[in-house]
């Protein structure tokens, strides 16, 4: 049986556990959060959404197959940025999300 999930990517360009800039760093010729967008949709998600405050970061997947939800700036976790696109979604309280870190 498969059940059916989103990944949601909080991503921001400033925060204590990221290193500065790190969601728009370039790897390999690419924005560390354009991988982690990739390997959300290889993993066989429904819907994979980046919830930033970031017009960078949006620029970065900009084309990738992920949504962009431009979130406030003044979350104090990626927790409430995730909470904050829920909302602007309309996502029913059971959808399976995962939370898959924007530098992970």
């Amino acid at each position: 049986m498969s059940l059916e999930f989103s990944v949601a990517i909080p991503a921001r360009s400033t925060g204590a556990r990221a290193c500065p800039a790190s969601g728009w760093r370039l790897l390999n010729g690419r924005p560390m959060v354009a991988h982690v967008v990739d390997r959300a949709l290889a993993a066989g998600a429904a819907e994979v959404v980046v919830a930033t405050d970031d017009e960078r970061i949006a620029a970065a997947v900009h084309g990738s197959g992920a949504t962009v939800c431009m979130t406030r700036a003044d979350h104090p976790s990626g927790t409430d940025r995730l909470a904050e696109v829920a909302q602007q979604l309309g996502w029913a309280d059971d959808r399976i999300v995962v939370n898959l870190q924007g530098d992970e």
